[in-house]
């Protein structure tokens, strides 16, 4: 039986097996289903989603950040912040949140504007269409006392990279200070 994986959009892909130009084998998923499948989960290989529903193989990451922590972000997004479409991303010591490009209710409105009777169906079809870009991300500093400093995505012409915001602290009081601010315009004044 092949490998595939379903991504949060409904997509099926399926494992392939290739070789680099030096003989090693190469993995990559397709959403076509003939060719060299692969069936077995090569060790030391894990399967990852990235916020934008995109299927990769890669080595086995080692787990940093622990669930309770996803949990306090997650939790905080959902109590602090009016965010409705977002993805959160681990990768190392890195907690990142990444927010909806297009707004959900706003494309659902031109919809119905456009005479849609069922909008139910056509937000739950939006949000499986949109895209995500990194805007706020939490990174582990010190892994003995958890201590954590907080970044946002400054999309300046001459920066584009991520800045330093507030001081360092523990997760949770971080969360409370700045998941707030995502997707308001007070996000940009921070620094």
């Amino acid at each position: 039986m092949p490998i595939k994986y379903d991504n949060r959009k409904g997509q099926t892909y399926y494992l392939y097996q290739g070789i680099t130009k030096t003989g090693k084998p190469k993995y990559f998923f397709s959403m076509k289903s003939e060719g060299h499948l692969v069936e077995t989960m090569p060790d030391g290989y894990e399967i990852y989603e990235n916020p934008n529903a995109q299927v990769f193989l890669r080595k086995v990451q080692p787990k940093i950040i622990s669930d309770e922590e996803r949990a306090i972000v997650e939790g905080g997004i959902k109590r602090f912040s009016s965010l409705q479409n977002y993805q959160i991303d681990i990768k190392k010591e890195i907690i990142t949140v990444y927010t909806a490009d297009q707004d959900v209710n706003l494309l659902s409105e031109l919809l119905n504007f456009s005479g849609r009777n069922d909008m139910t169906e056509a937000k739950t079809k939006l949000r499986l269409s949109i895209s995500y870009s990194p805007m706020l991300r939490f990174v582990l500093i010190d892994r003995v006392k958890r201590t954590f400093l907080t970044q946002r995505y400054c999309f300046l012409g001459r920066i584009d990279d991520w800045i330093e915001i507030g001081t360092q602290g523990n997760l949770q009081g971080l969360v409370e200070n700045y998941v707030k601010h995502l997707g308001q315009e007070s996000f940009f004044e921070l620094h």
